[in-house]
């Protein structure tokens, strides 16, 4: 890669010219009745953030506008009304009735809440839909919920992710030694494996990290984001591919008491958004992605790097080893465990013969050169 020198970059021009892009604010919707049902959502998410944030406001919009009005849906962005890695402390505790989410956030409270966000080598954002509708996945994930008096839905998926952001090419599994690298869930275990140290923050918090050091190097989730908090001003190396993120899920979690209070129908109407949202944000996302990365290359010249298929294959090895070994913390995360890997041995079986070997072919041709 090609080393150029830049001129300092200032924390205010980083946080106001290009941190995050603001994102076209939706009308409010007309309230059909005098009395409507609040119903206050906070989110992980920072306001302006594209993606998830739009996800999120056309979430709480499809309820508000589908129920007539019933129901209102307030939205708070991260930190507004509770912290943003405290939402299902507070749908638990009644503080707040719904959040927006990822549910690796809390695994804390049982490891068993990753595969309901993704896990390293884990299902594509298809798949997980799958698993959830149709592989028992969604049962599981209530019965692990109920312990916490929360009921989840999936609400978006941010697709592949890459690999992340850092001061230097990787190029071997030693330049993980010491390293300080904002990473949640497994992926952050497997990192710990290999002598990182792993940090958990939220959205809003990784530009300031960078700045006063306290990482070294980080991944979010693609070009779309990462373009808009400005890592490519603050960090050399692009890598790719994401091992620890194949296709992470937002989510849609609220207070179990207050779900059961509702209605059939406004029950059926906020599973239905969630659908909607699951096609709506994988699309923004798949759109976006592709535009941003062509603006990385073109206007600030980031040269994506692979991974060394030795380092991809040492990562595969440790994956494979710590998700499998969270089947051993208890009887639900054994389940769990169980149902998502069966459900990855059927996907990775009919994939590998249709989709993998489709887009194989056809990334191996230069298309543009037949029109």
């Amino acid at each position: 890669m090609t080393t150029t020198t830049k001129a300092p970059i200032s924390r205010r021009a980083i946080l106001s010219g290009g941190a995050v892009a603001a994102a076209g604010a939706l009308a409010a919707p007309a309230i059909a009745q005098n009395s409507p049902r609040v119903i206050r959502m906070a989110t992980s998410w920072p306001p302006s953030l594209g993606g998830l944030g739009p996800g999120a406001q056309r979430v709480a919009d499809t309820i508000t506008n589908g129920s007539d009005g019933r129901l209102q849906v307030d939205l708070y962005s991260a930190g507004k009304l509770v912290p943003p890695l405290g939402v299902h402390d507070a749908a638990q505790n009644g503080e707040i009735e719904m959040y927006h989410s990822a549910e690796y956030y809390f695994q804390g409270k049982h490891r068993g809440f990753n595969f309901f966000t993704t896990v390293p080598l884990g299902l594509t954002s298809v798949e997980t839909f799958s698993w959830l509708k149709f592989g028992g996945g969604q049962q599981l994930w209530d019965e692990l919920n109920a312990q916490f008096n929360v009921k989840s839905f999936a609400a978006g998926s941010t697709g592949v992710q890459m690999g992340g952001w850092f001061d230097k090419e990787i190029s071997s599994m030693a330049d993980f030694e010491g390293l300080t690298m904002r990473m949640p869930g497994l992926g952050g275990q497997v990192l710990a494996d290999a002598g990182a140290n792993p940090v958990v923050l939220p959205g809003g918090g990784i530009v300031e990290a960078l700045f006063d050091k306290s990482i070294d190097a980080t991944e979010w989730v693609g070009p779309y984001n990462d373009l808009q908090f400005g890592f490519q001003k603050l960090l050399s190396s692009y890598i790719y591919p994401g091992f620890h993120e194949p296709g992470t899920m937002a989510s849609l979690g609220m207070n179990l008491e207050f779900w059961n209070s509702l209605e059939p129908q406004d029950q059926a109407l906020i599973e239905m958004a969630t659908d909607a949202e699951n096609s709506l944000m994988t699309s923004d996302y798949n759109g976006n992605n592709g535009l941003a990365l062509t603006q990385l290359i073109s206007e600030f010249g980031v040269e994506p790097t692979p991974l060394p298929d030795d380092v991809w294959n040492v990562l595969v090895e440790t994956s494979l080893r710590i998700v499998s070994g969270v089947a051993e913390d208890d009887d639900l995360a054994r389940r769990i465990f169980e149902s998502y890997d069966a459900y990855r041995t059927l996907a990775m079986g009919s994939g590998s013969i249709t989709q993998s070997e489709y887009l194989a072919r056809r990334h191996s041709r230069d298309l543009f050169n037949f029109i």
